[in-house]
């Protein structure tokens, strides 16, 4: 029993925690900060003031998490984030294909619980920062109401991931909330903020459920009673639900800080108003039998306060692809920005703008340009308000809050300030450590001097030379262009043999495209043209096209629209082989063609993307010269997803009865980490929530391997692997001048490739 006589004042109970970087917020840009980091080997205390992990992507909000892949509706092939982000997306893949939210949260609780080097604080308010100078923050104060806790958070590094930035805004590091005028930044795509407005708003999604029989629904008082009458509601499909309901928007003519409480309630007027609509307005008699199943408590928010960095991101660095010495992340979600009226506006949702491809995010949007040892992750990140509108996106974010993460070990173990990062050789370290990782960083390729493979000579059973797939899959109409991507060498003439059939004598267009920068895919360059006269039936066509490619890269055989033609497919996939088509995707802003008004500064270009699996079939061709674009050395290439080119070993599966990919050195080695670079398929999206999808492994991933050392020892193996990423640690060091490395094939019909190998001695630096 406690009795405790009357005390004119008490305080609750405080602990303080020590740690070398204190991460505020626990969304998806805190949680793969936090993951980067621990993982790295710093203490990290991860504080996040809602009961699950994930933000917008958990169950309370149950937005899906997208990023450069853009819903595989733009023109960035193989543009799924690597690193922490591509391990919780894969996973969650795995474990939880249909996509439950509740299933995606016990993942991430599940991530950071497991990490020894993670404090985790739940339902904890920071609310209060203490500083050692004008400049320098010394720690932070948080509350937890369930356990009536006040932590006091102390670290020499802190980095707000908190969505509205309440530790850069105490600390008094200098910020930007609204969209800036045109002439600041020559930004044509600036909104003219009178008519549109300045600021996203925020969105409430709700799912509903068919019981089979009839549910009376009386709406509460506080219902919008003229729901039905507003633009955007009039035509309300019963098909959509939780996240697809992004268009249920408001707030952004208020203070999206400060007003969201009252923002929420409008929210919840307009849902609670449509659904009354649905049941009682006798337009949807086939809701009869549906009830509301979940109603979100808190608003997905999109914008609020940026602070700024060293460098602020612009629609330029988007639009134009800029490159930057100091880049550690991309970016490739349109410019996508939102009518400031939300639900209540007569204007489309949102307006988009692609770039051709995704661009580089440099490491200096990544920290606070006032305050000296704090870094910014997330959607605050420095930005101006058009770049904002693509680099928010939770898979971009992630994947810089990650850089983060990083840039937070080096600064510990070096003794640096998140500036100083910035500067070579810093910046270097930096890139190297995170694309050992999987980052991925566009055009800075692994440069790692404490590989051993580097020194080694890599060679195998067999390496696949692509002299064509074989015509055994169905015939796909030509009611769109299509295309088949291939990966062709410079100054090299090709001639191709394809399978088509017309219903009567047509004629039919093929074109020779690629693209205007070598690492794209977008084929807006027409390179030669041919225009073939059909006989009606089945028949081949032979293709010799005279010129060439002026450098290695995607090479796209593009056959024109043409209703009375099909081309022939195939059963077979292969590692860094696609079809592509020119058609169109209404929910990321594709209508086949992106055709922006004069003078805002957008290229005009067209899209071409894949169909989703089970569909998405390669055409099936011949080819001479065969393709040589899959050998063994490219394991250590630098690269660990396709670019201008495949970047994989694949062997020949057919011919080959255990493919080995071997590693020799002149002598005896001491290895004590091996990492394995794997394609699940970066070209799926892998949306996190609501959209299902049919695999729970992707079929380019190569499931079973065993690893031998010299005297063929079996060193490691596994049975079921689905992930991208496999770190192999051994207790003891082993020494050896010789690994093996046995590859099973998961699919007869996928040639599935190994995309890099890492090998590493006790002494390498920040580990893998």
């Amino acid at each position: 029993m406690i009795k405790k006589d009357f005390e004119e004042k008490r305080s609750v109970h405080t602990e303080t925690i020590e740690s070398d970087l204190v991460v505020v917020g626990g969304g998806m840009s805190g949680v793969c900060c936090a993951l980067t980091a621990a993982r790295a080997g710093i203490t990290v205390t991860l504080v996040q003031d809602r009961p699950v992990l994930g933000g917008n992507a958990s169950s309370e909000v149950r937005l899906w998490i997208l990023g450069a892949t853009s819903h595989m509706g733009n023109n960035n092939r193989w543009a799924r984030e690597g690193g922490v982000i591509d391990e919780i997306l894969v996973e969650n893949t795995y474990r939880n294909p249909e996509g439950n939210p509740l299933i995606f949260d016990t993942i991430l609780l599940e991530k950071v619980a497991e990490e020894e080097n993670i404090r985790l604080l739940l339902n904890t308010t920071v609310y209060e920062i203490e500083k050692n100078d004008k400049t320098t923050i010394s720690g932070v104060t948080g509350f937890c109401s369930q356990n009536s806790t006040k932590y006091q958070l102390r670290a020499p590094l802190f980095c707000d991931a908190s969505g509205d930035g309440i530790v850069a805004f105490q600390a008094g590091a200098a910020f930007r909330m609204g969209a800036e005028d045109p002439e600041e930044f020559g930004e044509g795509f600036a909104p003219d903020v009178e008519d549109y407005g300045e600021l996203l708003g925020h969105s409430l999604y709700f799912y509903t459920k068919d019981v089979g029989e009839p549910v009376k629904y009386v709406p509460p008082g506080f219902a919008n009673k003229e729901a039905g009458k507003l633009p955007k509601v009039r035509n309300f499909d019963l098909q959509e639900h939780g996240c697809q309901l992004w268009w249920v928007e408001y707030g952004g003519r208020l203070d999206t800080i400060h007003q969201s409480e009252q923002i929420k309630w409008e929210l919840w007027k307009v849902v609670y108003g449509i659904w009354d609509y649905v049941k009682n307005s006798g337009e949807y008699p086939e809701a009869e039998t549906m009830t509301l199943e979940w109603v979100g408590t808190i608003p997905g928010k999109r914008e609020s306060r940026r602070f700024e960095g060293d460098y602020m991101l612009t629609q330029q660095d988007i639009v134009e692809q800029r490159e930057h010495d100091d880049a550690v992340a991309f970016g490739g979600w349109a410019m996508d920005l939102h009518p400031a009226d939300g639900v209540y506006s007569e204007e489309s949702s949102c307006t988009q703008w692609h770039s051709k491809g995704f661009y580089q995010i440099p490491y200096r949007c990544y920290y606070s340009k006032n305050i000296n040892n704090l870094f910014l992750a997330g959607r605050i990140i420095s930005a101006s308000h058009v770049a904002f509108g693509s680099s928010r996106v939770m898979a971009t974010c992630s994947h810089g809050a990650q850089a983060v993460g990083m840039a937070a070990v080096i600064a510990t173990k070096k003794g640096l300030t998140p500036r100083q990062i910035a500067d070579s050789p810093h910046i270097n370290l930096l890139q190297k450590e995170l694309n050992k990782r999987g980052q991925s960083i566009p055009l800075v390729s692994l440069e790692d001097e404490d590989n051993l493979v580097n020194g080694a000579a890599v060679t195998a059973t067999s390496e696949f030379e692509l002299s064509g797939l074989p015509p055994d899959g169905s015939w796909k109409e030509l009611a769109h262009s299509a295309a088949q991507m291939l990966p062709l060498s410079s100054n090299k003439t090709y001639r191709l043999k394809f399978w088509v059939k017309a219903a009567r004598p047509a004629t039919l267009e093929i074109q020779l495209r690629t693209s205007s920068k070598q690492h794209n895919h977008t084929p807006d360059v027409t390179i030669d043209t041919r225009k073939i006269q059909l006989e009606q039936g089945e028949q081949e066509v032979k293709l010799d096209f005279s010129d060439t490619l002026d450098r290695d890269q995607y090479g796209f055989i593009c056959f024109l629209e043409n209703e009375d033609v099909s081309v022939k497919t195939t059963t077979k996939r292969v590692s860094g082989l696609l079809s592509v088509f020119r058609k169109v995707n209404k929910a990321v802003s594709n209508y086949g063609r992106q055709d922006p008004p004069d003078g805002i500064g957008i290229e005009s270009f067209e899209f071409w993307t894949p169909e989703r699996r089970p569909k998405g079939q390669n055409f099936a061709f011949e080819i001479e010269p065969a393709i040589q674009a899959f050998k063994a050395g490219n394991v250590n290439n630098g690269f660990s997803r396709p670019t201008n080119k495949p970047n994989g070993w694949i062997p020949n599966w057919y011919g080959d009865d255990q493919p080995t990919l071997t590693i020799n050195w002149d002598n005896e080695k001491t290895i004590k980490k091996l990492v394995l670079m794997f394609d699940t398929d970066f070209d799926h999206p892998m949306e996190s929530t609501l959209r299902g999808h049919p695999e729970r492994v992707m079929p380019f991933c190569i499931g079973q391997y065993k690893i031998f050392d010299a005297d063929d020892n079996l060193l490691c193996e596994r049975e079921n692997n689905h992930q991208t990423s496999n770190r192999i640690e051994f207790e003891q060091p082993v020494k050896t001048a010789k690994i093996a490395i046995k590859i099973k094939q998961r699919d007869p019909d996928v040639y599935a490739a190994l995309f890099q190998v890492l090998c590493y001695n006790e002494g390498a630096e920040l580990g893998t």
